[in-house]
């Protein structure tokens, strides 16, 4: 394999894992759940986005063609993450879960 495709590959894989580490440090340390929500799905969808595109460059590197299935994944994460956030905090709205008092537009308010 080349050089710079074992480059490309690692740099993707730090640049995921860092985003993955950053949602999950924000997932510990933010202080209500209307916060952490942003750590799982803003941060870690792309860090998992950068690991499934090293992924997709490493494979279609060792094949002929472009690997599809990660692409197939990425659509389905991309698409998800959103649409389980945002039911996450429907649910939280309507169950009226304390936010601490810097959380802007509380919806209960």
């Amino acid at each position: 394999m080349p050089f710079w495709i074992e480059a490309l590959v690692s740099l993707f894989l730090v640049v995921g894992s860092l985003f993955a580490l950053i949602g999950a440090i924000g997932l510990y340390r933010l202080p209500d759940f209307y916060t952490r929500l942003h750590g799982p799905t803003k941060a870690t969808t792309l860090g998992v986005g950068g690991i499934i595109i090293a992924s997709m460059i490493f494979f279609s590197s060792h094949n002929d063609g472009l690997s599809l299935h990660e692409l197939l994944i990425t659509l389905f994460l991309f698409l998800t993450a959103p649409v389980s956030a945002h039911m996450l905090a429907k649910a939280a709205m309507q169950q009226k879960l304390p936010a601490v008092e810097q959380t802007r537009g509380k919806p209960w308010d």
